[in-house]
């Protein structure tokens, strides 16, 4: 399949909120891509309800919900009503993750789980099958801007190995420093879906900086 670009909203700005949803509406985007933490996961706050419900109205692209809090399931079923296509929780967040991900499948979303740089992709091995979207995360969750960490090509490799011939649909969404010096490099390595925050909103032109993340082309891959 093609690759799936989802820019990052945490790096939007939120002053001019309406404005940047609409660009991500105009451009090339597959999803938006929506960081909601509670500071207590990760060691910061982003938004809520109201702001989710303020871009799902104005929003017409899937919302690609990543959930960056503890005890996800108390609102599983309030972040489907606010617009999301997609809910991905956090494997060191959920004590019974496959009832987790069943609850998902239920509401109608797809199912993703996420895992932190410090966590093996071994731990996936009992739900890979069940799993829709498997978010790695490139930096320590929490902030946007930091340093992509190298092993994560690495984690995705070994995601592909593991998933093979038991979820060859699976979606590899890479989360964390991406960008036009890295992009190739991940799509090579088997990832199909990139976050992109910075990379988007602060080059000069957002929608030509989308574009060219999405025309990273088969031929190019190939290479």
């Amino acid at each position: 399949m093609t690759h799936l670009i989802a820019p990052s909203v945490l790096s939007a700005d939120f002053a001019n909120l309406q404005k940047d949803i609409i660009m991500i509406n105009q451009s090339e985007a597959d999803w938006f891509h929506i960081d909601i933490m509670d500071g207590m996961f990760v060691p910061n706050i982003s938004y809520g309800f109201p702001v989710l419900n303020a871009i799902n109205r104005y929003a017409t692209k899937p919302l690609d919900v990543h959930l960056m809090i503890m005890n996800p399931d108390r609102y599983l079923e309030d972040f489907k009503n606010a617009g999301a296509a997609n809910i991905t929780v956090h494997y060191e967040a959920c004590t019974h993750l496959h009832r987790t991900l069943g609850a998902i499948k239920e509401l109608g979303c797809r199912a993703g789980v996420a895992i932190n740089p410090h966590t093996p992709v071994n731990v996936l091995e009992d739900i890979i099958d069940y799993v829709d979207l498997v978010c790695i995360m490139s930096v320590n969750p929490g902030f946007g801007g930091q340093k992509f960490i190298e092993n994560t090509y690495r984690k995705i490799r070994t995601l592909r190995l593991l998933a093979s011939g038991r979820n060859n649909d699976l979606l590899v969404e890479i989360d964390g420093g991406v960008g036009s010096h890295n992009a190739l490099s991940l799509l090579k390595a088997g990832a199909n879906v990139l976050v992109a925050g910075n990379a988007v909103f602060a080059a000069n032109d957002p929608s030509i900086a989308i574009s060219e993340l999405k025309h990273l082309n088969s031929d190019m891959l190939t290479a």
